[in-house]
């Protein structure tokens, strides 16, 4: 039967702290996951489990560890506050069946959350978590001897691959200045301590950890990420660097403090890939991304897969075959030759060896892409609804024929649906332009909030504000 409270979702199950995030039910999870390992799994390789700095985390990951310690699997868990990134390298580099992670990574204070990582070292695929959601209310047999809890640092391996991944040299010659934003979340110090080491300018905020991630939700988007602007410009810095609340998602504001949404940051680092590195492979997309994403890998002769929204469908491609990158919306990006996983430090000097290499600020980067692939603004709105409006908003966006002008007074030239109902439109704006963005419009109701999110792309920053104003009265039936 399932669970009345638990599912697990694409990365595992989240809760409200206290109102079903719970001992008992974080509890029976982690018997789930022990019970999957046990029977489909080798649970001698046993289970890494790591924590971020949320309300309860490291106490919740040793309640998960004593269950699947209970039912004869070896653990190694985290001795401090650590990366989800850092927990997917460590699973993948010791060996081990799989790994728990405690976060909600970038959901608002009051959330928890138990992510399950596979043994390759990212998110478990459809199947893993459908078969451990299969073991909710049937825990494994204890074993007659509890298996050891042993304490580990994660990081140690993890830095240094993500620091062979990037060319520290060429950052530590560039005489650039860097501000970095760890949000108060998991990624605290790890930039800076690289950056001090290698000698490298830079200044930290939001660097303490702190469960209440006070004033904002740890998620890198705008209106989160205007302090780090704000530090970004006052302190002359280059770039702002940003992760959010377990460091597997980037943001990035340009030297003026100016927001540097994902999908530019996805474009620069792509289009550097492509111009300096020849690693093979497919480039893959979200379905709510960027369509400059397609123009780039056009021009370097790759295949572009786009698929549904979530890292999910990123990993699953890695695992299946030659990728070069794939990402998301969000700020997840990732690179198969370092895991099938999103990184948000190591895109960060990434970012970083960029404007190294190319002695530019990133607002420069941004505006030599816009030059290049033609102007794309994005912009996105997330609205709380009951799921009867949700619902309703979305059965009228799908019944809408070609032709009718219902957004911002832009007929409707096709309809896609592969992840929500997508609209591109005919925006006249457009023909005034050199090489402009397609305009697209994207409305998807998420499958685990009480949201509507809206999305748009065009060619200028007042088409998208007023696609977004017409998108959010038609969500709402005005």
């Amino acid at each position: 039967m399932p669970h009345p409270v638990i599912k697990f979702g694409t990365d595992g199950w989240r809760g409200v702290i206290a109102d079903d995030f719970t001992f008992s039910n974080v509890r029976t999870a982690a018997a789930a996951i022990a019970a999957y390992v046990c029977a489909q799994e080798d649970p001698a390789k046993g289970l890494c489990i790591a924590y971020d700095t949320r309300f309860g985390s490291k106490a919740f990951a040793r309640a998960c560890a004593e269950v699947a310690a209970g039912a004869g699997i070896p653990v190694q868990l985290a001795r401090a506050v650590t990366p989800t990134p850092a927990l997917s390298y460590g699973v993948r580099e010791r060996g081990a069946a799989g790994g728990i992670m405690i976060t909600s990574s970038h959901n608002p204070a009051q959330w928890n959350g138990v992510k399950y990582k596979a043994w390759y070292g990212g998110s478990g695929r459809p199947s893993i978590m459908t078969a451990i959601e299969s073991y909710l209310g049937r825990p494994p047999a204890p074993a007659a001897q509890p298996a050891p809890i042993v304490e580990v640092d994660f990081l140690p391996t993890y830095l240094k691959a993500i620091e062979s991944f990037a060319d520290l040299d060429l950052i530590a010659r560039s005489g650039m200045k860097f501000c970095i934003d760890s949000m108060y979340g998991a990624g605290a110090t790890i930039l800076s301590g690289i950056f001090a080491r290698i000698g490298v300018d830079h200044v930290q905020i939001r660097a303490n950890p702190d469960p209440l991630f006070p004033g904002i939700n740890p998620e890198p988007i705008e209106p989160n990420i205007r302090a780090l602007g704000e530090a970004t410009a006052a302190n002359h810095c280059h770039a702002g660097l940003c992760t959010d609340g377990d460091a597997d998602r980037i943001g990035a504001t340009d030297e003026h403090g100016a927001f540097v949404d994902p999908h530019k940051i996805y474009s620069v680092l792509l289009n550097w890939v492509l111009r300096t590195k020849g690693w093979p492979g497919a480039v893959t997309r979200a379905f709510n991304t960027t369509k400059m994403l397609d123009r780039i890998a056009k021009k370097y002769g790759r295949e572009l897969i786009e698929h549904g929204i979530g890292f999910k469908f990123v990993s699953d491609l890695m695992l299946e075959r030659e990728i070069l990158m794939g990402g998301e919306e969000s700020g997840g990006i990732g690179f198969q030759r370092h895991l099938p996983e999103r990184d948000g430090l190591l895109n960060c000097l990434l970012l970083a060896n960029v404007m190294a290499e190319e002695r530019k600020t990133l607002g420069q980067l941004v505006a030599d892409l816009q030059a290049e692939y033609g102007e794309h603004q994005y912009g996105r709105i997330d609205l709380a609804l009951p799921d009867e409006t949700k619902n309703a908003a979305i059965a009228r966006a799908r019944a809408l024929p070609p032709g009718d002008p219902v957004f911002a007074g832009m007929p409707i030239l096709r309809t896609e649906t592969l992840d929500g109902v997508k609209f591109y439109l005919d925006n006249p704006e457009a023909k005034t332009k050199p090489n402009a963005a397609e305009t697209w419009l994207l409305l998807r109701a998420s499958g685990t909030e009480p949201l509507l999110r809206i999305y748009t792309e065009s060619c200028s920053k007042e088409s998208v504000a007023n696609l977004l104003e017409s998108a959010r009265a038609f969500a709402l039936n005005e």
